[in-house]
């Protein structure tokens, strides 16, 4: 699966953008707890330094901790979406 890495105007975002739409209604949480309504939200909350997360049609936006390194959290997060999708 081609998953494209895209920056936001917010630097501690990035749009992880599918090859198509997988979400039917789109979620956004910013906790652990609003993250247990979707395994994939719940998988993602479980890296380091994620703090919000939002699913919606064919992307899925992470946002981290302003200190952590967005090289660590691409690699988490592809791996996770590649693991979830795969």
């Amino acid at each position: 699966m081609e998953i494209r890495v895209q920056p936001t105007p917010n630097p501690n975002a990035h749009k992880y953008v599918l090859p198509e739409k997988m979400f039917e209604q789109p979620l956004n949480a910013s906790s652990p707890e609003a993250a247990a309504a979707h395994p994939l939200a719940v998988r993602l909350f479980a890296l380091d330094d994620v703090y919000n997360v939002l699913l919606a049609q064919d992307f899925v936006t992470v946002n981290k901790l302003p200190a952590t390194s967005w090289e660590t959290v691409d690699q988490a997060v592809l791996r996770v979406l590649t693991e979830y999708f795969g």
